[in-house]
C-alpha cells in the first residue's frame, strides 16, 4: 500500500506540473499578442462608377486587402455598406486591394489596385455596374409608392433579368430584407425614355410615418443587384 501512495503521489504532481505549464504557456502568447500595436491608419471610399455611388446588399459584394513582406500576411476582407461605402483599420504601408467578382459589375481588366496608406487615407474603388439607374423620382400616392427612373445598360452583353422596388422599415432595404417588393413590366422598360414601377404600401406598414424605398436591378451576369441608394418616404 505505501509504494501505491508514493505513485499516486507522483502522478498527481505530475497533472499539476503539467498544468502549470499549460497556463504559464497561455499567459506567455496572451502577452505576445497583448503587445501587437493597434491599427493607426483607416482606409475607406466608396464603389463609384463615373464619380456615381454604387448601392449594394447589405453584407454582400466585398473587396480584399493584402498586404505583403510580413509574417503574418494574410487578406483583409473590405465590407461595402448598402450605400456603397467601405472603412477598414490598417496599418501604415502599401497594400493591394482586389476587386472580387461577384458584384452587380464586370471583372475589370486589372482586379488589383495598388493602394499606399499612410494615416486616413480615401480611396473611391471604379467598378464598371452592368446596368445603372438614373433621374430617380419616388413618391406616394395614396396607398402606393410610385418610381420613376431611366435605366441606363452600361454592358452591352448583359441582359436585364428584373428591376424591383423595395419598401422596407430600415434603411438596409434590399433583396434579403423587405416588406413589400414589387416588379416592373421588363417590356416596358426603356433605355431611351423613363420608366414606371410601383408596389402597394403593405398594412403592417400603412401606419407608419414613414417607409425606406430602393429600386434593384438584376443582370443575368451577376448575382447580386444594383441598388439605388434607400429614399425615406413619408406617409403622413
Amino acid at each position: 500500500m505505501r509504494d501505491r501512495r508514493i505513485i499516486l503521489k507522483s502522478d498527481t504532481m505530475k497533472k499539476e506540473l503539467l498544468f502549470l505549464l499549460i497556463t504559464l504557456n497561455i499567459l506567455l502568447v496572451s502577452c505576445e499578442y497583448d503587445n501587437f500595436d493597434e491599427p493607426n491608419a483607416t482606409l475607406s471610399g466608396n464603389v463609384v462608377y463615373e464619380n456615381s455611388v454604387i448601392g449594394v446588399r447589405t453584407n454582400g459584394p466585398q473587396f480584399e486587402l493584402w498586404q505583403g513582406g510580413y509574417e503574418l500576411k494574410e487578406l483583409i476582407p473590405v465590407f461595402i455598406a448598402q450605400d456603397g461605402s467601405y472603412s477598414v483599420s490598417l496599418f501604415d504601408g502599401e497594400y493591394k486591394l482586389v476587386r472580387k467578382e461577384g458584384g452587380p459589375w464586370m471583372s475589370q481588366l486589372t482586379d488589383t489596385l495598388v493602394v499606399n496608406v499612410q494615416g486616413n487615407t480615401i480611396l473611391d474603388v471604379p467598378v464598371t455596374p452592368y446596368f445603372i439607374v438614373n433621374d430617380i423620382n419616388i413618391s406616394k400616392n395614396e396607398t402606393s409608392i410610385d418610381a420613376e427612373f431611366s435605366l441606363k445598360q452600361i454592358v452591352e452583353t448583359a441582359n436585364l433579368e428584373f428591376v424591383n422596388i423595395y419598401l422596407g422599415e430600415g434603411l438596409l432595404t434590399d433583396q434579403n430584407r423587405y416588406e413589400a417588393v414589387s416588379s416592373a413590366d421588363i417590356a416596358n422598360i426603356s433605355f431611351t425614355e423613363s420608366s414606371m414601377v410601383s408596389v402597394e404600401i403593405p398594412e403592417e406598414l400603412s401606419n407608419e410615418n414613414f417607409v425606406y424605398a430602393r429600386i434593384g436591378v438584376k443582370s443575368n451576369l451577376s448575382n447580386e443587384l444594383y441598388y439605388t441608394q434607400s429614399f425615406k418616404i413619408d406617409l403622413n
